[in-house]
């Protein structure tokens, strides 16, 4: 169960004033059993460049065999994907873009509480976000996005950590007219510049922590590329994809109706902390080695076969 964390992740960041340092204060109870949390403040950038600043939080739940422990686990990154939680003066409280905040820092939370209570995880597990407060909106196909107080390269830098080996990006993906179901859906892998098939192992913890069918969103090659390059984007949850070698999957934040990322009053708890119990699932496999988000000797076998597609994680080439 994963409830209680949730909202504890949405109190703490249901605030005007929210920053890196909420976080540090939040997990305080945890740096007995080596949880870090580190803050970078970064000064946002045109064409918000309203002389604010952004804070990016990194959470380390250190595994009793992982990399931190000079071990081979493998290490699980987990990426709270959003433009913004708040589009303030506009928006009173929280906006819905928020969702992938809430329920990154929700994550940390319960494995820092299993680790608090005797219940560690073989390997490592990194969880990334960022918060800023008072961010623009933008509209993507008639509905109102948030804006970003920094470019998507500027959030990869901050937030994709090369000591990730598989990474969950998490993000709110409601305002879309392709995935209509109340709670979340997975992406297939993406890595390298491929789109591989979905992860059994993936679709298998999905059912089991939620005793329901799984569900799933597609991609296409447009959204394994960089943001900013002009091409349509679902949104910006396969992000963390154009900055690793590692594989990545999106875990899309849904519902029924079309919500707008910077619609207030549209953080639904039960559906965030569903997404972090299977995303808590996933580490402990993850990390236990029992857990693959792709094929490898099928990988093996598209490598020998076909080309490098890494190009698709590159700006390209320049006006084509």
């Amino acid at each position: 169960m994963s409830l209680k964390q949730t909202l504890q992740a949405y109190e703490a960041l249901d605030s005007a004033q929210v920053n890196g340092q909420t976080i540090q204060d939040l997990f305080s109870a945890y740096q007995a059993v080596g949880v870090e949390v580190q803050v970078r403040t970064v000064h946002d950038e045109p064409p918000e460049d309203t002389g604010k600043t952004t804070d990016f939080v990194r959470i380390l739940i250190p595994g009793t065999g992982g990399h931190t422990a000079a071990g081979a686990a493998p290490t699980l990154g987990v990426i709270g994907r959003n433009g913004a939680i708040g589009a303030r003066p506009h928006r009173i409280g929280m906006v819905s873009d928020a969702d992938g905040a809430i329920a990154a820092i929700a994550v940390g939370l319960k494995l820092a509480q299993m680790k608090l209570n005797g219940d560690h995880l073989p390997g490592d597990v990194i969880v990334t976000t960022h918060l800023a407060t008072d961010v623009s909106m933008t509209v993507n196909d008639g509905i109102a996005f948030m804006g970003m107080p920094v470019s998507s390269g500027t959030m990869n830098e901050h937030e994709v950590d090369p000591a990730m080996q598989a990474i969950l990006s998490i993000d709110a993906s409601k305002g879309n007219r392709i995935v209509k179901h109340r709670g979340f859906a997975i992406s297939p892998t993406a890595m390298q510049g491929y789109i591989l098939r979905m992860a059994p192992d993936l679709v298998a913890l999905m059912e089991l922590s939620t005793g329901r069918a799984a569900v799933s969103f597609p991609i296409s090659q447009q959204d394994i590329t960089p943001y900013d390059n002009g091409l349509y984007h679902f949104n910006s949850i396969m992000q963390p994809h154009v900055a690793t070698q590692a594989p990545v999957v999106g875990v899309a934040i849904t519902a029924a109706s079309v919500v707008g990322g910077s619609d207030d009053s549209a953080n639904h708890e039960i559906d965030l902390a569903a997404a972090v119990q299977f995303t808590v699932a996933v580490a402990k496999k993850f990390t236990s080695g029992q857990c693959a988000f792709y094929d490898a000797k099928e990988w093996a076998q598209i490598r020998a076969r076909y080309p490098d597609l890494s190009v698709f994680q590159t700006a390209g080439a320049s006006g084509t």
